[in-house]
């Protein structure tokens, strides 16, 4: 390069960094006014928002860089907009400064940020997850390591879904009692709200109601069940209440509404035939609305049954209260004033959505993409809906409709199927799914059955007392009677912390209960496979009960949908690992026959979710099994530090969470020499190098393949896959394997592991091979690709996701055979699977080097597939290699048929002498268009595979290599047009000549093809530097937003 030419670099590199710093200056600037303007914050707040983008505006400045990222203006509000929702939760506190701000203002609210930002809230929530993943070490250094658990973004985004399906829920079911908005012909009963339609004034009343009650009485476990029971609740107070000329029902209608003898219709009773609810729950809760009505309107009660009001007739009222001119149009308006108000009040230090606003679907931040109308937008937020409101679709069976319960209709009886019932919703199910839980477990005694009990006693030593005590602190940490430091936000309302203490309770006692009844199933199920009733090595296993508690708890919490423990809460808590309970899942679904579809859906999705990706992030007991079962992995999982942490004890957990605590007792682990006693990575990993040593594991210690070779990469897996005994599982990875064959547990139960992994990723090929539209030859081959990844490079699995690697397999196997697929088509085709993330391809593990100190960052897909990828799979990639004479007889036999003459359209090339004259040749005479023979020695590296390039490249193929004669037609099709060529590459131009084309014809250097007309000289110059070496740059085809 000459030195005028680094001058010139040096001159544009300046004007870029004059540029970046003035671009930073104007967006200091925007977001001050952002600050002091829009939401007239104080001082501290503002100056830590600035801080917070000052040290995330590099990430910023690259994402609006890339090519196809979009507006860059949409760009900038969605990260202000989420550095002051990072902002407002981690520093936490009051930062208003309400001299600037009317009285009814609310304050620093996300509600806020999101309107004067102008995105809506669905757009807000699907492109929050890539801050927090861009920022997370930036957030860390700032904030702390705990930074996500106080920000409680995924609560965020759960409460939003379920408060949207709670609301359209009520909606559904007032319209079904009651006239609409539209159908009121009174317009003073009918409330125009912000710029949206008409809503019923009682609609309003009823959903302020209810979140009176979320915000004073389901403080912290705000469930959808126990939100559904509150909407029934207020739905009842409304029935009677509201005037009877506003009904759509009548109390004659036998199909809907229970009578009793001589005292008219059980309203409960009937409410929760129609919603599935408890009518305890029902009665319970009805009592604290009606506690609310009195403190917050200072409305006086009295016994229904005194009343001789119109809307009482023909309803039995023992249970109920009545509140006198409640719905008078008089004071309902003041009511919901009131309401609101003391809504306002209770969220004004949180920081949370604006609940009100579901009600009015209209409102300005429903919806998706940006109010400016941006190119911002969102997709999968319906998707985002489905896969909270139900647990996902299983991998080995047809998903159900969205919101259905069960796949298949079901008969009903004619009374039920004469009820005017919404369809399934979400809602639905989850009542549905929480009868099951109160009908079939709730009944149980909260002990260990007689059968359990002789199990218990018939171990080594009795151990009932140590299963009883084990429960009760484990439970008590997943389900606490109170949090630390909590206090109510309601002042004088005492209703929160008792209605809190009786939701745990009962949630533990549920847990307790299936918990026992399953481990009375195992048990009985190993005593028959053993033939024997000491079961002293699965039941003083400390791990083993973990599992199941865990377990049990969390289909408690499924059941219940709650928005505060979402999963993988229970494994904290618990102390276990994703991959330890992937080892008692299936035996779970197995040995609880009544088991409710949507939790066993729920259960194969967690087992999906671990497989794919949790069990091979960092910390997971996975590693400890697999640094035995593979001695020659230790070296990087030791300098990766995946290994797992030692089991915390039951002390340390009932300390850190406020368990009742007993008298310590000796833990099965260290009276059982055969229990998988909890030990630190150093000391397993001096484990493993001693007995490599001694050569006590010997050969086993080497990988087992997951799958035996087979002819075919699909052939048919077996029916059930190879579960070894439930001791083997949850045995020391050292000890050896007595139902193996010689290997150890820890060969076992990575076999197994492998299997499954094997089996989740060859369904995700054959979905992702279907859109793609490729043959099956190729579908195999990118599966025996990933097999051998898995058994000979298992680290680039480490930290990572399965579906990361089945994409750049894909890739891979295109590339190697020549296939018409680019990255672009894969990762298209791939935002369509069901279980598709945007982060999957947006931000992959890879290891980094800055300023002599190792660590990591993550990358796209391309960057991970270029740097990692292709070095360490290269080896195994040129097996998939055509055979060297298909590839020659294949191009003669094109060459034959196809290069008959000169292309049509050409400029007159002269043809090419048959001596090796290497010097240009001018061929045309009316452009500067030269021609040079290709080398012999370039032509056969170019057709040797082992130089061949397999990395990803920005100028890829559109089109497939036809001929000679056919590509030199493109390009002079492409000389003779007269219009100015776009410096920026347009993939989807067919016109776009690729580097396979022009490896087939001419030579791509300088030497051999002259283009010096102005733009076509300078555009192919750049092509040829490109694509010789084929790498990925920024121009990924991943959309940044």
């Amino acid at each position: 390069m000459s030195p005028g030419s680094v001058e010139m670099g040096d001159i544009k590199r300046s004007r870029i960094l004059n540029g970046s710093s003035r671009k930073v200056d104007s967006m200091e600037a925007r977001l001050l006014n952002f600050c002091k303007s829009g939401l007239s914050l104080d001082d501290e707040a503002t100056k830590e928002a600035l801080r917070l983008f000052r040290e995330t505006k590099h990430i910023l400045f690259a994402i609006i860089a890339a090519p196809d990222s979009g507006n860059p203006e949409d760009h900038e509000r969605f990260w202000f907009a989420s550095v002051l929702y990072t902002v407002k939760q981690l520093i936490g506190g009051n930062s208003v400064n309400k001299g600037n701000q009317a009285d009814n203002d609310t304050g620093f609210t996300l509600y806020q940020i999101l309107k004067v930002s102008k995105i809506k809230i669905a757009s807000f929530l699907n492109e929050m997850p890539q801050f927090f993943i861009k920022a997370d070490s930036i957030l860390s250094k700032l904030y702390g390591n705990d930074w996500e658990k106080k920000l409680q973004a995924k609560e965020l985004q759960a409460n939003f879904v379920h408060m949207t399906f709670l609301c359209r829920h009520f909606k559904r079911a007032y319209q079904d009692f009651f006239l609409s908005g539209n159908d009121l012909q009174d317009k003073s009963l009918s409330a125009v709200a912000n710029g949206g339609g008409p809503v019923s004034t009682y609609l309003r009343f009823g959903w302020m109601l209810f979140l009176a009650l979320r915000i004073h009485v389901f403080s912290r476990f705000k469930d959808m069940v126990t939100c559904t029971n509150g909407l029934v609740s207020i739905l009842a107070i409304l029935i009677l209440h509201v005037p009877i000329r506003y009904r759509r029902f009548s109390l004659d209608d036998s199909t809907r509404f229970v009578r009793k003898c001589d005292k008219g219709v059980d309203l409960i009773s009937s409410l929760s035939n129609i919603f599935h609810a408890s009518e305890v729950d029902l009665l319970e809760t009805s009592k604290v609305a009606n506690n609310l009505i009195v403190e917050i309107l200072n409305k006086t009660p009295r016994p229904a049954s005194e009343c001789q009001a119109e809307e009482l007739k023909d309803i039995d009222t023992d249970a109920f209260s009545y509140f006198e001119g409640l719905m008078e149009e008089s004071s309902l308006v003041s009511s919901i004033q009131i309401l609101e108000k003391d809504y306002e009040d209770a969220i004004y230090d949180r920081g949370e959505l604006d609940e009100r606003m579901f009600v009015n679907e209209e409102d300005s931040l429903f919806g998706s993409g940006s109010n400016s109308g941006g190119s911002v937008t969102v997709s999968g937020v319906k998707r985002k809906f489905d896969s909270i409101s139900s647990p996902t679709k299983t991998i080995t069976s047809t998903p159900s409709p969205r919101g259905s319960p069960v796949a298949s209709p079901v008969k009903e009886s004619s009374a039920t199927a004469s009820i005017k019932m919404p369809p399934p919703t979400p809602v639905s199910t989850a009542m549905t799914t929480a009868k099951w839980l109160r009908t079939v477990i709730a009944p149980l005694p909260p002990k260990p059955s007689t059968e359990l009990g002789h199990f218990l006693s018939s171990c080594d030593r009795d151990i009932t007392a140590d299963v009883s005590h084990r429960a009760r602190i484990i439970l008590e940490a997943i389900f606490p009677s109170s949090s630390p430091g909590e206090r109510c936000v309601a002042g004088s309302l005492q209703s929160a912390s008792l209605m809190d203490s009786i939701w745990a309770e009962q949630r533990r006692m549920e847990a307790l209960k299936l918990y026992y009844r399953v481990l009375a199933a195992m048990c009985r199920a190993e005593s028959n496979r053993l033939r024997s009733r000491n079961l002293t090595s699965l039941l003083t296993n400390e791990r083993f009960h973990r599992c199941m508690l865990a377990c049990s708890a969390e289909l408690v919490l499924a059941t219940h949908k709650t928005v505060t423990m979402m999963f993988p809460a229970v494994l904290e808590r618990s102390g276990i690992t994703a991959f330890d309970l992937s080892k008692v899942i299936e035996s779970f679904v197995r040995h609880e026959e009544t088991l409710p579809r949507e939790l066993k859906r729920h259960l194969n999705n967690l087992e999906e979710r671990i497989l794919e990706s949790m069990a091979w992030e960092k910390g997971s007991s996975m590693y400890n099994s697999l640094i035995v079962a593979k001695s020659s992995l230790s070296a990087e999982i030791n300098r990766l530090r995946l290994l797992a942490d030692p089991l915390p004890s039951l002390d340390a957990i009932a300390m850190q969470y406020g368990a009742p605590t007993a008298i310590p007792q000796r833990t099965e682990a260290s009276s059982d020499p055969n229990v998988d006693t909890p030990s630190s990575p150093q000391r397993l990993a001096t484990t493993v190098v001693s007995n490599e040593t001694t050569g006590v594991t010997g050969e086993h210690n080497s990988f087992v393949s997951p799958v035996k070779e087979r002819s075919s990469a699909f052939s048919a897996f077996p029916g059930k896959s190879r579960q070894p005994p439930l001791q083997s599982a949850f045995a020391s990875p050292t000890r050896p394997n007595p139902y193996g064959g010689g290997e150890t547990c820890a060969d076992t139960t990575i076999y197994v592991f492998c299997q499954k992994v094997l089996k989740l990723a060859a369904i995700r090929i054959k979905c992702l091979s279907d859109r793609l539209q490729q043959p099956n030859l190729a579908m195999e081959q990118v599966y025996r690709l990933l097999n051998l990844v898995l058994r000979e490079q298992t680290g680039i699995f480490f930290n990572r996701h399965i579906d990361q690697v089945i994409l750049c397999s894909f890739y891979g196997i295109a590339k190697i055979q020549l296939l018409n697929l680019t990255f672009r088509e894969i990762i298209n085709n791939y935002r369509k699977q069901p279980q598709c993330k945007p982060q999957v391809f947006r931000n992959v593990f890879v290891e980094s080097r800055r300023y002599g100190r190792s660590g990591h960052e993550t990358v796209d897909i391309i960057a991970f597939y270029n740097r990692v990828f292709i070095p360490a799979v290269k080896p195994l990639l040129v097996k998939f290699a055509p055979s060297e004479s298909s590839v020659e007889q294949s191009h003669g036999s094109e060459d034959t048929e196809k290069s008959d003459g000169p292309s049509p359209g050409s400029p007159g090339s002269s043809p090419f002498q048959r001596l090796p004259d290497m010097s240009p040749k001018k061929v045309s005479a009316t452009h500067n268009v030269y021609v040079s023979p290709l080398r012999s020695a370039k032509m056969e590296n170019l057709n040797s595979h082992n130089s061949k390039s397999y990395y990803a490249c920005v100028g890829e193929s559109t089109h497939a290599y036809q001929s000679p004669s056919k590509d030199l037609t493109a390009i002079n099709n492409r000389l003779n047009r007269s219009r100015r060529v776009s410096s920026r590459l347009n993939f989807d131009d067919p016109g776009l000549v690729s580097d396979s084309v022009v490896a087939g014809s001419l030579y791509p250097s300088q030497s051999s093809l002259h283009l010096t007309s102005d733009s076509v000289l300078s555009q192919s110059q750049s092509q040829s530097q490109s694509q010789s070496v084929l790498l990925a740059s920024s121009a990924s085809p991943i959309k940044h937003k």
